[in-house]
């Protein structure tokens, strides 16, 4: 469904795979990896300051997500392009995933798009985006191995004014297994800063993703949300890849001692 009216072909593909033939279970997401913008849309109206800041990407989560599918030799999937073009962890339906105003930011670019508009950025971007993640999942639950869903975010400190001195959130939707385990393993680990659905939860529309691909096969699956001024640069990435990958195994571990218990 690539869609070459919005993205030109030497702009590459709405996504990408790294360590496709990983041996982890973990299968990791990043849906707001880059702050890029398809050449068709200039910059939507946008000063540079804006299009670097959260409203962009999440800040850090790339390298992040890179870190833990080197350590963990997990798979991960990454969306190329800006979530104010298409906001991937939002699905075609939803106002959010074409943001007319993000924060305190008006996204002029965004102001009135068409039915045909919002489809064709949904054609470029989100479907192209999530059936790789489909392609990803299935094949793997096919072969009859065990599987995962980690989507990897981080989140601006302050929010309309407001600190958030949270480091790290461990969110989920229905399905909490993961979630648990992973919180209990920050507890044993006295791990301060981390929360459960922090800054956001379910009711803020921000587990698609979760629901899409994790509750929809009934997998174990956990958004991670972690505070973007802690890596924002390469040590507090390499930091914080570390102790989630950390977090990530020790809740596997947990959450296979709760199963065999039940």
């Amino acid at each position: 469904m690539f869609d070459d009216t919005l993205i030109d072909a030497s702009e590459g593909s709405a996504f990408s795979v790294s360590r496709a033939e990983g041996t982890s279970s973990i299968v990791l997401v990043c849906e707001h990896a880059s702050n890029r913008i398809p050449r068709s849309l200039g910059n939507l109206g946008l000063d540079e300051a804006a299009r670097e800041s959260h409203i962009a990407w999440d800040i850090g989560a790339a390298s992040v997500a890179e870190i833990l599918s080197e350590t963990l030799d997990a798979v991960l999937v990454s969306q190329r392009f800006s979530r104010l073009v298409y906001d991937c962890n939002r699905p075609p339906e939803a106002p959010g995933a074409y943001p007319e105003k993000s924060e305190i930011f008006t996204v002029p670019g965004n102001a009135g798009l068409s039915g045909a508009d919002r489809a064709r950025r949904a054609n470029a971007l989100y479907h192209p985006f999530h059936d790789a993640i489909d392609h990803v999942l299935d094949e793997r639950i096919a072969a009859g191995r065990e599987v995962v869903l980690v989507t990897v975010h981080s989140f601006t400190p302050v929010y309309f004014g407001a600190r958030r001195d949270g480091e790290l959130g461990i969110l989920h939707d229905a399905d909490r297994r993961l979630a648990d385990a992973m919180l209990e393993a920050a507890r044993e680990a006295d791990l301060a800063g981390v929360s459960r659905n922090y800054p956001y939860g379910p009711e803020d529309g921000v587990t698609h993703t979760l629901m899409r691909h994790g509750l929809a096969r009934g997998i174990p699956n956990v958004m991670l949300e972690i505070r973007n001024d802690l890596i924002s640069g390469a040590p507090g990435q390499s930091e914080w890849g570390v102790r989630v990958a950390g977090l990530l195994m020790s809740g596997l571990a947990g959450l296979k001692a709760n199963e065999a218990r039940a």
